[in-house]
C-alpha cells in the first residue's frame, strides 16, 4: 500500500484549524504513513484499538473479573525507561539550555530530525491526537497535538489526558495555539513485512524547541518519550511557558487535608524518584478525625490569583505511576484505583489467572508467574519479575479520594510546599524555611542518595533542585530567579510555608528513624499547625524543627532516642554538606541567582564555617 496523498489529507483534515491542518500535511509529507485517523476519544474508539493491539500482540487482556478492561503490553528490553541522555533543549542560544540540559542547535537538530522522519511511519497509520492539559473550561487552556504512529500511545494518552473531539472543537472555536508534539517508533515497514509487538528504534532522540514551543520523540515507545503531555509538554515545554507568562510549571503532588476541626489545608510536595512522592499523594492518614484528598501525583501547574494567593491545578488526567512498591500495605488508596480496571500496565508480570504482579505488591509473593520478559518465575528466581521501572496507567477519577476540586479549572490555594529527598544522615525529618527565598533555597539545594537498585555508586548524593533536574526547560539559574520574581505577585501573607523533609534518616544501627507513610500524617499536622501558629518549634542553623513534644505521637511506639536521631542537626555532617553546596552552586556559574548565593553565604556563618 502507498501513503497517503497528502493533498487528500489536508481536504478530509476533519477540522477547521487550518495551522492544524496544515501541520498534519507536512507531517505526513515526511513520514508518509499508509492511513491517517483523526482520534476522537471515544470509548468505541478506545476498545478497537485495544482489540487491534491485542490481536498484534502488543497487549495481552487481563482476566476482567481482576482488572475489567485492562490490558498488560511488554516492550522491547532496550526500551524501557526515559533517555536523559537522548533529550535536548534546543533553544536558540546555548546559555539558555544551562548546564542541566544537553543542547544542540535547532538547525543542526532539525537536519537530524527531518533525516530520522523522512518515511518513518510507512507501512503504519498516523494518529493526531488533539488534547488539553488541564480543564477544557479552563480560562487558559492549554492545547497541544501529539501525532504518532503508535497505537498503544493513543491508548495510553485517552487515560492520561483529555483528547478528542471536544478538545479540538475548542481549538477551532478559538483558533488556539498548541504545541506541536510529533511522535514516530522509528520503525517503517516495507509492503508485506509483518510487524513485531513493540516497535522502536535502537537510535533515539527526545527534542524540545522552546523558542518554537514544539516537540519531537523519534525511535522509543515508552512513558514520557511517547506520551508527549506528560514530561516533555507539561514539565520541559510549561516551564518555559510559565516563565515568559508568569506563572510555575513544577513536578509536585497536590494533597488536600482536612482537620479535625473541619478546617481544609492544601500541600504541594516535590520529591525525586523512589523519596515516597506517590504514596503522600495517596494517603492514608493515622491519626484520627484527619481526611487527606488527592488532586494529583506528579504535575502541579501554579499561579498567583486574583487576591494574590497561590493556586495550583493538576493538568494530567491519569497516574503514570512506577508499580514496584506500590502495594496493598503501602498504598491501599492507588491499589483500590487500579483494581477498578480500566489501566494499562507495562513491563509487569503475569500471574497464572490472567493478573498481574510486581515486586511490593502485595506481602504473598506468588509460587510462579511469568516475567515482564515473558519467561517463567518463581520466588527462587535470581531476577525481578517486573521491571524495576514498570508501570500502571490509570485514569485518575477512579481513585476514591480523588478531592472534588481537582476539577475546579481555578484550582486551590496552596499553603504549604514541602521539598523531599532521601538521605540517610544530615537531613532532619522535617524543617521550616525561615521566608521564601530561604525555602527555595532548600528547594535547590533538594538531594537524594543513590540505592542498590541504581547503577553506579551507593550513597552518592545527588543535587535535584524542586526535583526537576530532568524536567527544567531552560537555565536552571533563570528557574531559581523565577521562582524568587515571582513573590513580588503575591499577598505576602499568604506565600505558602516551605519545608524540607526527609522520611528516610537512619539510627547509629542502620534502621529508619521514622516509620514513614500513613505516620507522616503527623509531620503534616505539624506542618498545619505551623501555619496556624500554634506548634512549637526550635531554631537551628538551617531553619525551624519540631521542638520536644510538638510532634503528635499518639499512639505511635518509636523510642526518644529514634525521634532524636530523626531531627538531629548535626554540624559535623553539615561540614561536608556546606562543601556539597557550594561545589553544586558553583556549576551555575553567574546564572545563579545573588539571593540564593547570600543564603548560602548566612547557613556557613551560622554554622561558623
Amino acid at each position: 500500500m502507498g501513503h497517503a496523498p497528502v493533498q487528500e489529507i489536508v481536504e478530509q483534515a476533519m477540522t477547521t484549524h487550518k495551522g492544524l491542518a496544515a501541520w498534519v500535511g507536512e507531517v505526513a509529507a515526511l513520514t508518509l504513513p499508509d492511513h491517517i485517523r483523526w482520534v476522537d476519544g471515544s470509548v468505541e474508539e478506545q476498545a478497537l484499538l485495544t482489540d487491534h493491539l491485542v490481536a498484534e500482540g502488543t497487549l495481552t487482556r487481563l482476566n476482567p473479573e481482576l482488572f475489567p478492561n485492562s490490558f498488560a503490553a511488554f516492550s522491547d528490553p532496550k526500551d524501557v525507561a526515559r533517555v536523559e541522555g537522548r533529550t535536548f533543549i534546543c533553544s536558540e542560544n546555548e546559555r539558555d539550555a544551562g548546564f542541566t540540559n544537553n543542547w544542540m542547535a535547532p538547525a543542526a537538530m532539525k537536519d537530524i530530525l527531518n533525516e530520522k522522519f523522512a518515511g518513518s511511519m510507512r507501512g503504519r497509520t498516523m494518529f493526531v491526537i488533539p488534547f488539553v492539559m488541564g480543564p477544557l473550561d479552563a480560562e487558559d487552556p492549554k492545547f497541544g497535538v501529539e501525532i504518532t504512529d503508535s497505537a498503544y500511545v493513543v491508548a495510553s494518552m485517552r487515560i492520561m489526558a483529555n483528547i478528542g473531539t471536544d478538545v479540538l472543537r475548542k481549538m477551532e472555536d478559538t483558533n488556539a495555539f498548541f504545541v506541536p508534539a510529533l511522535h514516530s517508533v522509528g520503525a517503517p515497514l516495507a509492503p508485506g513485512e509483518a510487524d513485531v509487538a513493540w516497535p522502536c528504534n535502537e537510535e533515539k532522540w527526545i527534542v524540545h524547541f522552546p523558542e518554537e514551543r514544539s516537540i519531537f520523540s523519534f525511535g522509543s515507545g515508552y512513558g514520557g518519550n511517547a506520551l508527549l503531555g506528560k514530561k516533555c509538554f507539561a514539565l520541559r515545554i510549561a516551564s518555559v511557558m510559565a516563565r515568559d507568562e508568569g506563572w510555575l510549571a513544577e513536578h509536585m503532588l497536590i494533597l488536600k487535608l482536612t482537620s479535625p476541626a473541619d478546617k481544609t489545608y492544601h500541600v504541594a510536595a516535590a520529591f525525586p524518584s523512589a523519596c515516597g512522592k506517590t504514596n503522600l499523594a495517596l494517603l492514608e492518614p493515622t491519626l484520627p478525625g484527619w481526611k487527606a484528598e488527592t488532586l494529583g501525583d506528579d504535575i502541579n501547574w501554579m499561579r498567583f490569583g486574583k487576591e494574590g494567593e497561590l493556586r495550583a491545578v493538576n493538568p494530567e488526567a491519569g497516574l503514570f505511576g512506577v508499580a514496584p512498591g506500590t502495594g496493598w500495605h503501602t498504598n491501599p488508596n492507588a491499589m483500590a484505583a487500579i483494581s477498578k480496571g480500566n489501566s494499562i500496565f507495562t513491563n509487569v508480570a503475569l500471574t497464572d489467572d490472567g493478573g498481574v504482579w510486581w515486586e511490593g505488591m502485595t506481602k504473598e509473593v506468588p509460587a510462579h508467574l511469568t516475567d515482564w520478559q515473558g519467561n517463567d518465575w518463581t520466588p527462587e528466581s535470581d531476577r525481578p519479575a517486573a521491571h524495576p521501572n514498570s508501570r500502571f496507567c490509570t485514569p485518575i477519577d477512579q481513585v476514591d479520594m480523588l478531592s472534588k476540586d481537582y476539577f475546579n479549572p481555578e484550582g486551590v490555594e496552596i499553603n504549604a510546599i514541602l521539598f523531599g529527598g532521601r538521605r540517610k544522615t544530615t537531613i532532619p525529618l522535617v524543617t521550616q524555611a525561615r521566608d521564601w527565598t530561604h525555602g527555595i533555597f532548600m528547594g535547590s539545594t533538594l538531594s537524594s542518595e543513590t540505592t542498590a537498585a541504581a547503577t553506579g555508586a551507593v550513597g552518592v548524593v545527588r543535587r535535584d533542585p524542586m526535583a526537576m533536574l530532568p524536567f527544567i526547560g531552560y537555565d536552571a539559574g533563570d528557574y531559581l530567579k523565577h521562582w524568587i520574581d515571582l513573590s513580588a505577585k503575591a499577598d505576602q501573607a499568604r506565600l505558602p510555608k516551605i519545608f524540607l523533609v526527609n522520611w528516610f534518616r537512619r539510627t547509629a544501627d542502620g534502621g529508619f528513624a521514622w516509620p514513614g507513610f500513613g505516620e507522616n500524617t503527623r509531620v503534616l499536622k505539624w506542618v498545619v499547625d505551623r501555619i496556624e501558629g500554634t506548634a512549637e518549634a526550635v531554631e537551628t542553623p538551617i531553619g525551624f524543627v519540631p521542638a520536644v513534644g510538638s510532634l503528635d505521637l499518639t499512639g505511635l511506639d518509636v523510642s526518644p532516642a529514634d525521634l532524636a536521631d530523626a531531627l538531629r542537626v548535626e554540624p559535623s555532617e553539615w561540614e561536608s554538606e556546606l562543601a556539597g553546596i557550594q561545589e553544586w552552586y558553583a556549576r551555575f556559574g553567574d546564572s545563579l541567582p545573588e539571593q540564593l548565593a547570600e543564603e548560602l553565604k548566612d547557613l556557613k556563618a551560622r554554622f561558623g564555617a
